[in-house]
């Protein structure tokens, strides 16, 4: 049966906690165990894989960003050496033609599959070459075209609601409109959105807020389309319900503005809420 594996955001607990010391590595990797995680996602070195192991996370997802294919079998074998058994790839930037894009694409994986042991996603992303659906697809298409094989990628869906400016009724209609493309896919971040923000607060004096219920529904459908296919019946979704802090990107940069919740906890919230969307969407499983 499919499986979904719950996978933290390391830059979740960026700053956190809010006004004491960060917290060490080891205590990030220990907490995320212990809030019911499966593994953790970042950009990993050695440590990463020696204390993951310590803390008994299962799976750890390494990072990529490059617009430069002569680095990218370094980078690749950096994460592996991280521990990572899939790697999450932003890839070029926002004015990179499509053409070049999935030439690019195509190398990354070869690097890949020659070191063995990885796989690795097109993440869809703001100021890279995935930064719209149509980029998105046409890359897709192109890469398709040139080696006879369905692109990887991993849907962060935020980033198109925004560009799409849609209405919480429209999220499935118009955002699951590549069926295979999802069903092909094997991470997911899962960033509650509305249509004019890529990130949404997930409670509210601890309740749900009305933009998290509307993005679970459309994440339920996500799940649903995903767990029907025939190819994943052995397979496992490596879900990350990733909520941005509020530091980095400079001042008033970052995905959670000033005034909401941190995101660790909300994070940890939209866990327990995604394993529900996935009984629900998948059958009586984790």
């Amino acid at each position: 049966m499919p499986k979904l594996a719950h996978i933290a955001a390391l830059w979740s607990l960026d700053g956190h906690p809010a006004g004491a010391r960060q917290w060490s590595l080891a205590r990030k990797l220990r907490e995320i165990a212990a809030a019911g995680f499966d593994g953790a996602a970042g950009l990993l070195t050695p440590e990463h894989r020696r204390l993951a192991q310590r803390a008994g996370l299962a799976h750890l997802l390494g990072y990529i960003s490059s617009d430069d294919p002569s680095e990218f079998a370094a980078k690749v074998r950096a994460q592996k050496e991280g521990g990572a058994v899939h790697i999450n790839v932003q890839m070029d930037n926002h004015d990179t033609p499509p053409a070049a894009a999935a030439r690019h694409w195509i190398r990354m994986v070869r690097e890949a599959e020659r070191i063995g042991g990885v796989v690795v996603s097109l993440e869809v992303h703001r100021d890279t070459c995935t930064e719209t659906p149509e980029k998105t697809y046409e890359v897709a298409e192109r890469y398709h075209r040139a080696t006879g094989r369905m692109i990887k990628l991993n849907f962060d869906f935020s980033h198109f609601a925004v560009v799409k400016h849609l209405r919480p009724g429209a999220y499935s209609a118009r955002l699951l409109d590549h069926p295979d493309l999802v069903r092909n896919s094997e991470q997911c971040h899962f960033r509650p959105f509305n249509g004019h923000h890529c990130q949404v607060p997930v409670t509210r004096d601890g309740r749900l807020t009305p933009e998290a219920g509307a993005y679970l529904a459309f994440a339920g459908d996500l799940m649903r389309l995903w767990a029907s296919a025939r190819q994943n019946r052995d397979k496992t979704l490596f879900a990350c319900p990733e909520m941005g802090p509020h530091v980095g990107f400079g001042a008033g940069g970052g995905y959670n503005v000033t005034g909401l919740p941190a995101a660790w906890p909300e994070a940890v919230r939209l866990r327990a809420e995604l394993a529900r969307a996935w009984r629900r969407a998948a059958g009586p499983r984790r």
